[in-house]
């Protein structure tokens, strides 16, 4: 983005991934509203910056006259609860972002308004395709734990193929694969999180199942620089971003004791539907967005360990002023 574009919305942008993507934006000189309703998202994510507003609002609730008025450039939307303790706890508001709140965006689309929605790789489900292409229908469970969290997004998505095709909008989609770093809520409920704050508490590592199962690790610098880019593009997607490399919980594991502290593993009971394999192909990225992610794991959590460490060094700080 060469050009300082002055109306960015960015839903949700008061989140873990959200807030580096608008710390991004603001370095490249672009003015920036974030529409957030905190419920997972904290406003000590965002900076104070002269080119930033920040609004609570609900997006699958009426949207603010401001909103409505506003001419933008472009939209992104990353409005969803995205772990599985968020989505547990609020399974309905999941659903209905993913739906009414995916709509209410939709309509603030006119003219040229690029808009890019983040979907995520939970719609492949269980997948019986390894790594995932994005032509991949998906092996999801509609009536279970995951499902309002997996069919928002697939619903979104959808609503989004017929919307662009009914008013000839200029949008895309990107399918969030598994990210981590600096932002991310400690108490958050997946596994690098769960990781690294049990190993700095010189806690026993929690693996659930018998840690053969496999995710692929995206760090969030390397995955805001793919959402810039698409941002930049008329690609209408999906488009899968995300790390292809790929480790079993038992390596990510060893890796943690290495990186942060040595300390014990314990294994307990796989959840209901988690899935066995995650890989994505990125072909399509590399070819469209000619984007591939550079940081390796080693060193994304050698940063996202000394963000915690500061983190529980700056509560701790301010308890005992």
């Amino acid at each position: 983005m060469n050009t300082r574009i002055k109306n960015i919305l960015v839903t949700g942008g008061a989140g873990f991934i959200g807030s580096h993507l608008v710390d991004a934006l603001l370095a490249a000189g672009h003015r920036v509203t974030v529409l957030d309703n905190f419920s997972s998202g904290s406003r000590e994510n965002l900076q104070k910056h002269a080119d930033l507003m920040v609004i609570k609002a609900d997006i699958a609730q009426p949207l603010p006259a401001s909103i409505i008025k506003t001419k933008w450039e472009l939209i992104y939307n990353l409005a969803s609860p995205a772990s599985p303790k968020y989505y547990g706890a609020y399974p309905e508001e999941t659903l209905l972002v993913g739906s009414l709140g995916v709509k209410n965006v939709l309509a603030l689309v006119k003219g040229k308004t690029r808009f890019v929605h983040t979907s995520t790789s939970e719609v492949y489900g269980d997948p019986l395709e390894h790594p995932q292409k994005e032509s991949y229908w998906g092996n999801v469970n509609s009536y279970g734990p995951r499902s309002c969290y997996d069919e928002a997004k697939r619903f979104a998505e959808a609503l989004i193929y017929t919307v662009r095709r009914k008013r000839n909008l200029n949008t895309g989609i990107v399918r969030i694969f598994n990210t981590y770093g600096p932002r991310m809520d400690q108490t958050d409920g997946r596994v690098v999180a769960n990781f690294i704050t049990q190993a700095l508490k010189g806690a026993p590592l929690t693996i659930y199942g018998d840690g053969t199962q496999t995710r692929s690790f995206c760090y969030v610098d390397d995955m805001v620089r793919a959402l810039v880019a698409m941002g930049t593009s008329d690609a209408e997607g999906p488009i899968n971003l995300g790390n292809p490399g790929e480790f079993t919980m038992n390596a990510l594991a060893e890796l943690v004791k290495k990186t942060v502290k040595e300390v014990r593993v314990t294994y307990k009971p796989l959840p209901a539907e988690d899935p066995s394999q995650r890989k994505p192909d990125i072909t399509r990225a590399q070819k469209t967005l000619r984007w591939k992610p550079t940081i390796s794991l080693k060193v994304g959590l050698e940063k996202t360990a000394l963000w915690y460490k500061n983190q529980t060094v700056r509560v701790t700080h301010r308890i005992t002023k």
